[in-house]
């Protein structure tokens, strides 16, 4: 049975952190617009206080979630054991995203291990969180994460992650702007 909190309680709180993925779900307004849904690892995420949390965002094939919650806020994340003790979180919340040359970077990133391919911080205010059960979650054994973004972030190099970031991360797939898209017309 599910239950409700307007608040992230410190139990929520000992699970998130101990989670080794998440989830970020966003979606435009327009009733045609896709539905974006993204897994997130590699210890990006921060539970700031009791009402606010953050994840970097490194630099990927899309930009759903700035374009999403520049156009509406909308944004819910949702952690899920798949230990042997089962349960499901979710957060529910107005979201926004600070880019590395805005004023609120500092106060964000201080929070973080900042990479060279750190595109984003994504920030949302929560005002709902959920559990239940996870009963029907499978079980998995954490192998470790994945370097792959690193060694290709590296190949790059500065001048060829900004050129990735124009190519690829202006516009949703929906073509509404994202942060970077305003930043870079």
């Amino acid at each position: 049975m599910g239950k409700f909190s307007n608040s992230i309680q410190p139990e929520h709180k000992e699970f998130i952190e101990a989670q080794h993925i998440f989830f970020v779900a966003t979606a435009p307004l327009s009733g045609d617009g896709r539905v974006n849904l993204s897994p997130k690892g590699l210890d990006c995420f921060r539970v700031l206080d009791n009402k606010r949390v953050a994840y970097m965002d490194l630099i990927s094939s899309g930009n759903e979630t700035s374009a999403h919650t520049l156009e509406n806020g909308r944004i819910t994340f949702m952690f899920c054991s798949f230990t042997a003790k089962p349960n499901i979180l979710r957060l529910y919340g107005k979201g926004f995203t600070v880019l590395p040359d805005s004023d609120d970077w500092d106060l964000y990133a201080k929070d973080f291990t900042i990479y060279p391919s750190t595109r984003q911080i994504i920030v949302a205010e929560i005002d709902l969180v959920q559990t239940s059960c996870g009963f029907g979650v499978p079980m998995f054994d954490y192998a470790g994460e994945r370097d792959m973004h690193f060694e290709w972030a590296e190949k790059q190099g500065a001048e060829g992650l900004i050129k990735y970031m124009k190519d690829k991360n202006l516009k949703s797939l929906d073509s509404l702007p994202t942060n970077l898209g305003l930043q870079f017309p």
